[in-house]
């Protein structure tokens, strides 16, 4: 009878558990290829989630893989985005900075591809209305470009992302709402760009908050990034797990689970 007992409750367990695990993807813009990756839910759900992941300037990561896998366990499915392409992908930071600059600059081109991430997410299974995009350093500022683009997600979060933005930009109303989970000693950041960020998102009538950790500077959720705030960059364990806890609240308020 015990073993009736334990044959179902394994067979109940795997039911509601999905094997997750990153999957590659290709897609394309025109001519150029992309490549992504997914990872499914690892929880059923009717209202199937989605989470658009954005990575950091030296492309997809350790460290956005590493929170893809988390995210999945939670019950969200999962796209790395592919900004760059096949025969772009930078080899060092120097080469990060010229690429991402380009699109920081050229911004509707990086809405782009963040549109085209967006479906692909959507055709692997998650539901088009219930989806939000996160991004770090950036991808931090891509999510925030997905909001004025009013791509559709419902809340976008930024850690350690640009803000800057030029001033003469048209500004309209924006719908998603806004996490931003900031380093409170990030030298990448001036006050004067955190100002006009935030008088920007007051001027768009955005639902948005903005949460700074202490003692943290730029990459602070990356562990690979060291340990020296020095540099400017620095991994900081509190303020990565802070943040984490709070994108979580975040999710459960714009998502349906």
């Amino acid at each position: 009878m015990k073993k009736l007992v334990l044959l179902l409750f394994t067979a109940i367990l795997f039911s509601n558990t999905i094997n997750a695990q990153l999957k590659p993807v290709k897609y394309a813009d025109g001519n150029q290829q992309l490549n992504g990756l997914f990872i499914k839910s690892a929880k059923k759900s009717a209202n199937n989630p989605g989470i658009l992941l954005l990575p950091a300037w030296l492309g997809i990561d350790n460290a956005s893989k590493g929170i893809a896998e988390e995210l999945s366990k939670l019950g969200y499915n999962v796209f790395i985005a592919d900004i760059y392409g096949e025969g772009n992908y930078p080899k060092n930071t120097s080469e990060s900075g010229k690429i991402a600059g380009h699109y920081k600059q050229n911004y509707k081109e990086y809405q782009k591809r963040i549109n085209l991430a967006l479906q692909e997410l959507i055709k692997a299974g998650a539901n088009a209305d219930n989806i939000a995009a996160i991004g770090y350093c950036f991808g931090g500022t891509g999510v925030l470009e997905a909001a004025r683009a009013h791509i559709n997600v419902k809340g976008v979060a930024s850690f350690h992302g640009g803000l800057g933005r030029d001033a003469t930009r048209p500004t309209e109303p924006i719908t998603a709402k806004v996490l931003i989970c900031h380093g409170a000693d990030d030298p990448f950041e001036s006050k004067e760009e955190i100002t006009a960020f935030q008088q920007e998102m007051r001027d768009t009538k955005a639902d948005w908050q903005m949460i700074y950790y202490a003692n943290a500077v730029h990459s602070f959720t990356n562990p690979e990034a060291g340990n020296d705030n020095s540099k400017g960059a620095a991994y900081n364990e509190t303020a990565a797990k802070r943040s984490f806890a709070h994108l979580q609240l975040f999710l459960n308020e714009v998502l349906k689970k």
